[in-house]
């Protein structure tokens, strides 16, 4: 019986759990080490799969814990990091795009070559049960002589319009194409071969901050193996929409690989009046079929085998089984693979006008700026607006970020981006020399309460230390009213009104934020930290996403479950005031130690949200109820699982008050700031609508 082949990790962020997760699963293979150069997220993640943490590549090579790595990092980096681990003798395994060039991948080939070892490419969707069986029926002739495929990525692409803007995908143009086109481009390289790419072009372009244009549309015409192929990706909201269709003369497949479900349109034999009802009863017997198969395997593993696990553990079976075997690669995840599918869409680039592919150059920097104001989370929704208010008003702010690129281009006089580690109490301190008032707006969606200990209370209360270290005259926090239990529509909430005692049973976002504020407040009262506590409501406006989960669950754009029944007023805020409301914190001497609920006047439900967006957008999208205990018992029902059956720790109980307190039952009262802070929201509801929908651009076009 062959070993497990040994894995590490190399990037510990959000891909990196469905990789581990699928590892687990294969019988062939093992997590033993996980790198990072967080050492938290490496030890967090580690600590998952009873893994080695490391902060370095060196190290990890050094150690000998594994015999093939994935490399999970930013694709700038995917290169020089698969050449270091393929000459230290390890096998690997990159996530797409595998490089950001042709001449990239054909060196990680070459080294791979050289150091006599695998290299594969991370094209996971070609592991999918019905992708498998969709090649099958291909190459057995089921579908007759395949003339035409057609192969669309329709997904949105929230960062395009409410940010992060300092991602990498969104740095040039062709860098959504290298990022969506791997797995469209792989499907059309397995099943035809190697793309001669005859069209291209850019749709639906939108403005990132600096007016840098970027698409959010790819149409693309190629040709392969006779076959006429034709790649849509779309990133505005739209329903989601990724599949594969092949038209051949004895029938028409539709692969749905986010579903993974697989479709066949096919004649038979019957006589005219007979033959369109055969048609449709088959269609719905497959679609019967496949819905029941996709229900069978998601209540048998407690929801641990989605299309997109399955489409991961498909991957690891197809790359681990042959390599613990000493068997041959399997070719669709094979170096000639990655390179086959970079080429095709460096030729797609090279197709593009050349218009599309501009990138606006930098503003050119007049002055060094000298920030007075550090803005600590400055790329998020808020941060932005706040940073960009604070810049109106006369300051130069420092934004405190994970990279050197800022979502302020615009601003090289005024803005400057300091990439500094939140865990490192050193580099917060001298990176808060010479600032007054520090903004944090920090973030930490952790699964666990000792992660949210961690990275979010942890690193509030280290944020504090620095403060005081770096004499900063003023910290504004920004909590959220969603620690509040806003359960009973009786019940009026105002900054007097205390979160309950025991929030063991909230979700773990509102508890942390809780106990972040708590431990903030605590450090005032003993050693005087000058710090001011904001919550604002549900924010919306330009720049905000259309899928706001603070107003219910999204099933794609199209559809909503709201939380409640929708008819109570919500407390919602455009972020113009916030940024406001925020501004007038950290420079009134009241408001220390003080703490202000940024709700705006209450004038709308959620139905008259989705309403108002109907008749300004003319876009109606389906909205339901939720009931509200029944999301209680489904939860308790999946914690009693997941407790008892996976034997999961850290698990949050759950409670009915957490589940009513999403539909913000109990009404703001929204005095105070506006009292001490002489803070002023939008009143008026027309033009609170307008700023709110009218110029959102919340669909993207």
């Amino acid at each position: 019986m062959p070993q497990p082949i040994r894995v590490g990790l190399i990037g510990a962020g959000y891909i990196a759990s469905w990789h581990g997760d699928a590892l687990k699963a294969t019988p062939d293979a093992q997590v033993t080490a996980v790198c990072d150069l967080s050492e938290p997220a490496a030890e967090g993640l580690a600590m998952a799969y009873g893994a080695v943490p490391f902060t370095s590549v060196e190290a990890l090579i050094r150690s000998g814990a594994c015999d093939a790595v994935h490399i999970l990092t930013p694709p700038q980096l995917h290169a020089e990091l698969a050449q270091e681990c393929l000459q230290a003798g390890l096998h690997v395994l990159v996530e797409k795009p595998v490089a950001v060039s042709l001449e990239e991948t054909r060196a990680i080939a070459e080294t791979a070559e050289a150091a006599g070892k695998r290299f594969h490419p991370g094209h996971n969707f070609l592991g999918l049960p019905s992708y498998v069986r969709m090649k099958g029926a291909l190459l057995a002739g089921t579908y007759g002589r395949v003339s035409q495929a057609e192969i669309t990525w329709a997904l949105p692409l929230a960062p395009l319009r409410s940010g992060p803007f300092n991602l990498w995908l969104l740095r040039a143009p062709k860098n959504l194409l290298l990022e969506l086109g791997p797995h469209p481009f792989a499907f059309a390289v397995d099943l035809f071969g190697p793309l001669d790419i005859l069209h291209a072009e850019a749709t639906k372009p939108i403005a990132l901050p600096g007016d840098d244009m970027r698409p959010q549309g790819f149409r693309i015409l190629a040709r392969a193996g006779g076959v006429e192929i034709t790649f849509h990706l779309s990133m505005v909201e739209t329903v989601d929409d990724r599949s594969v269709t092949l038209r051949g003369s004895s029938g028409r497949a539709r692969l749905d690989y986010a579903a993974d479900t697989l479709v066949v349109d096919r004649e038979n034999a019957s006589d005219l009046i007979v033959n369109p009802l055969r048609r449709q009863l088959d269609q719905s017997w497959q679609h019967l079929r496949e819905g029941l198969r996709n229900a069978a395997i998601q209540t048998g593993s407690l929801n641990q085998k989605g299309p997109y696990a399955q489409s991961f553990r498909g991957m690891m079976a197809a790359i681990y089984g042959p390599l613990a075997s000493g068997q041959p690669q399997d070719s669709r995840f094979s170096a000639e693979s990655a390179l086959t599918v970079m080429q095709a869409l460096e030729a797609a680039i090279a197709k593009l006008p050349p218009e599309a592919l501009e990138v606006k150059a930098p503003a050119v920097q007049t002055r060094k700026p000298k920030p007075t104001a550090m803005v600590i989370g400055g790329t998020g929704f808020i941060g932005r607006a706040l940073t960009r208010r604070l810049v109106a008003e006369g300051q130069d702010v420092r934004v405190l970020s994970r990279g050197r690129h800022g979502p302020f281009p615009d601003l090289p006089d005024r803005v400057e981006t300091a990439p500094v580690s939140l865990h490192d109490l050193d580099a917060l301190t001298q990176a808060m020399q010479g600032i007054d008032t520090v903004y944090n707006l920090a973030r930490s969606l952790e699964t666990t309460w000792a992660g949210a200990l961690v990275n979010d209370v942890g690193v509030s209360t280290r944020i504090a230390m620095a403060c005081e270290a770096a004499g900063v005259t003023r910290l504004v926090y920004t909590g959220t009213i969603a620690s509040y239990d806003m359960s009973d529509p009786h019940v009026q909430i105002t900054e007097e009104t205390r979160f309950p005692e025991d929030m063991t049973d909230r979700n773990l976002y509102a508890r942390s934020k809780a106990e972040c504020e708590r431990q903030l407040m605590k450090l005032h009262a003993e050693r005087g930290l000058p710090v001011t506590i904001a919550r604002p409501g549900i924010v919306v406006g330009h720049g905000g996403p259309l899928q706001h989960w603070g107003i219910g669950r999204w099933h794609g754009a199209g559809a909503v479950r709201i939380w409640g029944p929708g008819h109570n007023l919500l407390p919602f805020v455009l972020i113009d005031d916030v940024a406001d409301g925020l501004l007038r914190m950290g420079t009134d001497p009241a408001a220390i130690g003080q703490s202000f609920n940024l709700v705006g006047e209450p004038m709308l439900t959620a139905r008259g949200y989705f309403d108002a967006i109907e008749k300004t957008l003319g876009a109606r999208i389906r909205v339901n109820s939720g009931n509200l205990t029944v999301f209680y018992a489904s939860d308790a029902v999946k914690y009693g699982l997941k407790k008892y059956a996976l034997r999961k720790k850290g698990l949050v109980r759950p409670s009915l008050a957490d589940w009513k307190s999403r539909a913000h039952f109990s009404p703001f009262v929204n005095e105070k700031p506006k009292t001490v802070l002489g803070w002023q929201p939008e009143a008026d509801r027309a033009r609170f609508l307008q700023k709110a929908i009218g110029e959102a651009n919340l669909f993207g076009f």
